[in-house]
């Protein structure tokens, strides 16, 4: 039998996506690093952001009611903590990193074009849990980088690179363990 020990409540849920969260209210663009966040719905598709009210960006997004996901790979680690550790107050992100903005389609903040997926994201409920925000959106539009589509146009993990965060440390995913459904197809 194996020993558990128990320890205090805390976000031990890991790995979580590392992305790149941009938003714009008026002129002003901003980008924010977020590990909360994620998948709540397939039909329509809907994510989620959690964000503190402190965050400079959690206004941008509050009152313009949109943002978007981007995904870094794990080559733009360094750029991706870098954004989270400023305020969007102080410092113009863009400008500091060599970020570039792009027009979304759907929505007025803008992609990150360095970044190899961009989700664009209409926000349809806020909700207060304590620390944070949530910011509940339906997914408007999704754009790859094209050299990190396969033959197929399908997106290729191993060329996109995603990477996550874990207790206060960036990880990046090792490889394929399997697919949806491969535990049937082996006859268990």
């Amino acid at each position: 039998m194996m020993n558990k020990i128990q320890m205090k409540a805390s976000t031990a849920l890991f790995p979580v996506p590392t992305v790149l969260v941009s938003s714009r209210l008026g002129s002003k663009s901003n980008i924010v690093t977020i590990a909360w966040t994620g998948v709540m719905n397939s039909v329509p598709p809907m994510v989620y952001v959690g964000i503190n009210p402190i965050r400079y960006s959690h206004r941008l997004i509050k009152e313009s009611g949109e943002y978007v996901i981007n995904i870094p790979s794990v080559e733009q680690a360094e750029v991706t903590d870098y954004c989270g550790t400023v305020s969007g107050k102080d410092v113009d992100k863009f400008a500091e990193t060599g970020l570039t903005a792009l027009p979304a389609t759907e929505v007025q903040a803008p992609l990150i074009a360095e970044c190899p997926v961009n989700i664009e994201c209409g926000v349809k409920q806020i909700v207060s849990l304590g620390s944070h925000d949530v910011f509940i959106a339906e997914v408007l539009s999704v754009h790859y980088n094209e050299d990190v589509l396969d033959a197929n146009g399908k997106p290729d993990f191993r060329k996109i690179k995603p990477y996550g965060f874990c207790g206060n440390e960036y990880w990046a995913l090792q490889e394929k363990v399997g697919i949806h459904g491969y535990s049937k197809r082996r006859g268990k």
